[in-house]
């Protein structure tokens, strides 16, 4: 009878901590859990337009996480994105430091990349980042890209019928 309810509370056991694992690997993947007892700071940044980054993405520099995003408000005056981000104090940043929202791989999540600049004087908490570019939006792209092309075929084929008709041998 004993060794029964010491295999059950084995079995137990390892089912506790199975879900801990689980729980840990779902907080790491959604990027919500911050294990770390490091202190942070935060600095602003504005963009005429943020895509679709959202709270809690990563801020890169060099491909390393650095730090995240903690809020994304409107600028009642400017009308930009107003974007929060709280930084690792471990990671201090040249004053002329740019920021831009890119994103990991073709349609992955968006990030915010921190490119340092070479000024010898660092960011203050609070500070906001002077130098930003916005997100890419894919739709205005393609936009542009059917836009120049029609307007490529409209100038091209009013060319290319005079030649074709001259050569023709046609009666003038």
């Amino acid at each position: 009878m004993m060794g029964k309810k010491s295999i059950e509370m084995m079995v137990g056991g390892f089912v506790l901590l199975g879900l801990g694992g689980l729980l840990f690997l779902a907080l790491k993947a959604a990027n919500l859990g911050s294990f770390s007892g490091a202190d942070h700071y935060t600095l602003q940044a504005r963009f005429a337009n943020i895509g679709g980054l959202k709270v809690r993405a990563p801020v890169r520099s060099a491909g390393v996480n650095v730090g995240r995003v903690t809020a994304i408000t409107l600028d009642a005056k400017t009308y930009q994105g107003l974007v929060t981000l709280q930084l690792d104090n471990r990671f201090q940043f040249p004053k002329d430091t740019a920021a831009k929202i890119l994103t990991s791989g073709l349609l992955g999540d968006q990030y915010i990349g921190l490119e340092p600049g070479g000024d010898d004087k660092y960011i203050a908490p609070g500070d906001t980042i002077a130098q930003t570019q916005s997100a890419v939006v894919l739709e205005n792209l393609i936009g542009q890209f059917l836009t120049g092309k029609a307007g490529d075929a409209g100038t091209d084929g009013g060319a290319a019928s005079t030649p074709s008709a001259a050569a023709s041998g046609a009666p003038k």
